[in-house]
């Protein structure tokens, strides 16, 4: 029975992931040696890796591997001291290349690797109330040049919208095709990128005139949600634990982090922020904000933001989503789907 401490309640909510279980191999002549397997790993932790050879073959050499990357030969049946602490979170999967009498055979596991950090209990402060449209179904929020962009979502009422933050009024308004579910956005080199949810089109607009510049389709078999950039990369989300690194040249995935707190994994994950060199993601369905590493994908604080719900006019299925920072003020924006307000907070511990 694994522990959860409060601050990851409030991010899993009565749904805990299942994990700890390993893919066993089908050969029949090796196999991995799990005998000394704990649950779960952590990243200080080092893996004793070995091959059961229950048929007594001469073995040569084995060629082991983490995640498809070669990471050590051996020779004969000399066991590997496999270090944990450079891999990203999540299954790591281990196959190992066995070459014997000429012939070589193929045995394969997995075992988890969760994140090592408590996180910290954040705290905010309301700095200002502004008004926010009932009917912004909100999918994405950003700041561009001091300017506050928004992205709505539902088919046939998806757009764009320039908007004034103090007052609510729409500077700019540019509807998407009644086929398409407008998702997360982001800014990058002038250009301002959207996602849409089940379409797997992205689109890449002239962020001055909104001239749209392309269209292209993810490159993988996922769903648009949220997205934000570190100034070089692009990241977004597909409802699960995984956070993406897209290469804004030809809209490739090129790498992905899985979110953890503590040993459970977050799926869900929605929309992002980057903050400070952190990744700021509210998830879906919770009324909380996750501080997320993105170099290994562990949640390092968490914002209770339950409470905001009692300052607003909302259903249960108003869900909390948006968050946009303002590099000018140092302050976060935050507001939700159909909710009547959103809120100017600054964040500490």
């Amino acid at each position: 029975m694994r522990n959860y401490n409060f601050l990851s309640i409030i991010l899993l909510g009565i749904t805990l992931t299942s994990c700890g279980d390993t893919k066993k191999s089908d050969n029949t002549l090796f196999s991995f040696d799990e005998s000394k397997f704990k649950e779960q790993y952590q990243p200080q932790d080092a893996l004793e890796l070995g091959i059961l050879n229950p048929n007594s073959k001469t073995v040569d050499s084995i060629v082991y591997y983490a995640n498809d990357k070669k990471i050590a030969v051996k020779k004969g049946l000399d066991k590997l001291s496999f270090e944990l602490k450079d891999q990203k979170l999540g299954y790591q999967n281990l196959k190992a290349i066995i070459y014997y009498e000429g012939e070589n055979a193929q045995a394969s596991t997995r075992v988890e690797l969760v994140s090592n950090i408590i996180p910290k209990s954040l705290k905010y402060t309301i700095i200002n109330t502004f008004p926010h449209d009932t009917a912004s179904f909100t999918e994405g929020l950003e700041f561009y040049k001091d300017t506050l962009y928004e992205s709505i979502g539902l088919y046939k009422k998806s757009k764009l919208l320039k908007t004034d933050y103090k007052t609510g009024k729409i500077y700019k308004n540019l509807k998407l095709d009644d086929k398409y579910f407008g998702e997360g956005i982001t800014f990058l080199n002038n250009k301002l990128y959207q996602l849409t949810w089940q379409e797997k089109t992205g689109f890449i607009y002239n962020a001055d005139n909104w001239k749209l510049e392309k269209t292209f389709t993810f490159d993988k078999d996922i769903e648009g949600w949220g997205m934000t950039n570190d100034g070089k990369y692009i990241y977004q989300t597909d409802k699960t634990e995984k956070i993406w690194k897209m290469d804004p040249n030809n809209q490739k995935m090129i790498d992905y982090i899985n979110v953890y707190s503590g040993d459970s994994k977050i799926k869900s994950v929605n929309e992002l922020e980057w903050i400070n060199g952190k990744i700021y993601t509210n998830v879906w369905q919770k009324d909380a904000i996750a501080v997320v590493n993105p170099n290994n994908g562990a949640v390092e604080g968490i914002l209770d933001m339950s409470g905001l719900r009692k300052l607003v006019n909302v259903t249960p299925n108003d869900y909390l989503n948006g968050i946009a920072y303002n590099p000018k003020t140092k302050t976060i924006f935050v507001t939700g789907k159909n909710w009547d307000k959103m809120f100017e907070i600054r964040v500490s511990e």
